[in-house]
């Protein structure tokens, strides 16, 4: 056998290979009661626990060093591309070995991000653990629910002009977002989290432009936060960004889990900003179905929460850029091709869950 034929035949096995991995990751996700129970509860929850412990005490995001050096080696590969593209060095042997290895490496990517995190797509919601009676939506309850988050979002903001509440530093806020969780843990157990590892992220400049307020890398296990978004944003995307390190990948669920720490603590400020960001889903989509009423919630909110809400809208316009809705196009693919079906407002989604919470519990 010839050189040429023993490299086919290896890259004939290294892609069988990975695709019968692919295979057999695509058929045990497919049960959500495995992926619940023995990946997301056990498997995820001792390895994400022991990438927090390696990473969660350096000050810098590792995981925002590792994917600048990913934009880097991708730039610098664009540019050797571009000269031999120039200098007329491209054939076809050069297009089919690059073809090769992309596959290759995004087959691998794809492996590798389902094993430290993505499974957890496939795992059981939070209602379902919870019971809560979860049904279709309707005007009805979309109106009780807005009143009730008026009345929160009200409530806090006049807490903490009263208590003449000044917002922390990032890394006192990030304490007490854990200081949430451990509260919540007491009330309910699966969010149960240890080993602290949220980063300010490095890229939140790029983030203001690019529309990202925090996310989660799995290959570190750290959550990073937008920092410099306008603060009273923080606390909540905080407490949702912890949510996706226990495994929560939905942004539905991490959004319902985050509002199920930040409201288990007395911490008023981490109350306000869940509520707020709540009260905005609320609305959004009682306009749709009743813009009259929608509009009349809105008039009942106090000058300092108006105030607030003007403060994070000339934000966005602001940093409003040409290729936002080429992003936003983007993001929401990759949601619906991770069982998230209504793509960006998936993270709407959370109001249904806040209602059957409601209709159990009879609190908010």
């Amino acid at each position: 056998m010839n050189i040429r034929n023993r490299a086919l035949k290896r890259r004939l096995v290294w892609l069988a290979g990975l695709t019968l991995v692919i295979i057999f990751i695509k058929i045990v996700s497919g049960n959500s009661q495995w992926v619940e129970a023995v990946y997301s509860t056990k498997l995820y929850a001792t390895f994400s626990s022991f990438l927090r412990i390696i990473f969660g005490w350096l000050p810098f995001s590792i995981g925002d060093i590792f994917y600048l050096l990913v934009i880097v080696w991708f730039i610098w590969k664009l540019m050797r591309f571009s000269t031999k593209l120039f200098k007329r060095q491209l054939n076809r042997k050069w297009f089919v070995r690059t073809g090769y290895m992309l596959l290759i490496i995004g087959m691998v990517v794809y492996i590798v991000f389902n094993i430290f995190w993505g499974m957890n797509y496939n795992r059981r919601d939070i209602a379902e653990q919870l019971s809560l009676p979860i049904s279709k939506t309707d005007t009805a309850d979309l109106k009780i629910i807005e009143m009730l988050l008026l009345q929160k979002v009200n409530a806090s903001k006049q807490a903490l002009v009263n208590q003449h509440t000044s917002y922390p530093t990032n890394k006192e806020l990030f304490k007490r977002a854990f200081a949430c969780y451990q509260q919540a843990e007491k009330l309910y157990p699966f969010l149960g989290y240890k080993y602290f590892s949220v980063k300010s992220s490095m890229f939140s400049w790029w983030g203001n432009y690019f529309g990202f307020t925090g996310y989660y890398n799995p290959f570190t296990g750290e959550a990073q936060v937008n920092t410099m978004v306008p603060k009273f944003i923080l606390p909540y995307t905080t407490s949702h960004e912890m949510a996706h390190q226990l495994g929560y990948a939905k942004e539905e669920e991490a959004n319902f889990a985050g509002y199920l720490a930040a409201t288990s603590s007395g911490d008023t400020l981490f109350h306000y900003s869940t509520y707020l960001d709540l009260f905005v889903y609320a609305n959004r989509q009682l306009f749709f179905v009743d813009s009259a009423s929608a509009k009349a919630a809105v008039a009942q909110l106090i000058p300092e929460v108006k105030a607030d809400i003007k403060e994070w809208r000339e934000f966005l316009r602001k940093h409003k850029n040409p290729l936002e809705p080429v992003i936003s196009w983007a993001y929401g693919n990759y949601l619906r091709a991770n069982q998230q079906p209504k793509g960006i407002t998936s993270y709407d989604e959370v109001i249904a869950d806040l209602i059957a919470f409601y209709k159990k519990y009879g609190r908010i």
